[in-house]
């Protein structure tokens, strides 16, 4: 069935997250980060876990969908696009509210692309703390009415020629076979395709997979290392295109270089064992 352009623009969908040491401690984990698993002196959550809030949003924001997929056709559905911006860091504590909003569909080549756009503040205070804007693909579904928009994301400001980072730093990451599994758990992100080969393989894919949202962490992380002295609470924007899929046991090796006039911002992407772009066109913001 096709996807209903009408659903953009339906009131937002809100879910609540209690932050904890436990679960600070566990998306650490999940994605190797171990200087970051001492709560000793005060702890902040790595900026990339705001994927951990946005995704029960966003599963529960298909509701505005009503039965206008299949099962089958919802399955389809790969990550394509993540774009965040990181206002102030979440501690143990925090009662936090994320809103999700559909606010762009439009058909391409391969299915239907969507945007949500997802906003998570501080319950108490209205602060706020993530801003994100993530794109899906629902591959080989079509679209019901002509493509909408209400919202897209600022652009960077940067040119939009691109480095082709032939000549840019690298860094390298193992992707261990039990990755997929462990980040699922630790983000509390599930989705099968990235857990059980029988459900990966039944929606056309060659086995399990590892999370986008992943890849984007671990790329952010060696990005913190490399060009924010270590400290993640000086990352301001992680935004990237999921270009490539990534297996467990890949070596994943990110390529990436200042932009030429802004040195605030940094130019990367992600290579496959393969040589594949598993994230394409990234760009990172730092503080001054």
């Amino acid at each position: 069935m096709p996807y209903p352009a009408s659903a953009v623009g339906a009131p937002p969908i809100e879910r609540r997250f209690d932050a904890t040491a436990r679960s600070i401690l566990a998306y650490a984990a999940g994605i190797g980060a171990v200087s970051h698993l001492d709560d000793r002196g005060g702890l902040a959550a790595l900026p990339f876990q705001c994927t951990s809030l946005e995704w029960p949003a966003i599963v529960a924001s298909r509701a505005v969908l009503g039965d206008a997929l299949t099962t089958g056709e919802a399955a389809r559905a790969v990550h394509a696009v993540q774009d965040s911006t990181f206002h102030r860091p979440m501690r143990p504590g925090d009662a936090l509210i994320t809103s999700a909003q559909l606010i762009a569909a439009q058909r391409i080549a391969a299915g239907v692309l969507t945007t949500h756009k997802l906003t998570t503040t501080h319950a108490d205070t209205g602060a706020a703390v993530f801003s994100t804007y993530s794109s899906a693909i629902y591959r080989g579904v079509a679209l019901d009415g002509g493509a909408r928009a209400i919202d897209a994301p600022a652009p960077f400001a940067v040119a939009d020629a691109r480095p082709t980072l032939d000549s840019a730093a690298t860094t390298s990451r193992y992707v261990p076979p039990e990755a997929a599994h462990v980040y699922t758990e630790c983000a509390d992100i599930w989705n099968p395709i990235h857990t059980e080969q029988s459900v990966a393989q039944a929606v056309g894919l060659p086995g399990v997979i590892l999370h986008g949202t992943a890849t984007w962490a671990f790329a952010g992380l060696d990005l913190v290392k490399c060009y924010g002295d270590g400290d993640p609470q000086r990352l301001q924007r992680l935004a990237g295109r999921f270009t490539g899929m990534v297996f467990p046991g890949e070596t994943l090796t990110i390529r990436h270089m200042r932009d030429a006039e802004n040195s605030c911002i940094v130019h990367f992407d992600v290579r496959t064992s393969s040589g594949a772009r598993a994230i394409d066109r990234g760009l990172a913001l730092f503080a001054a």
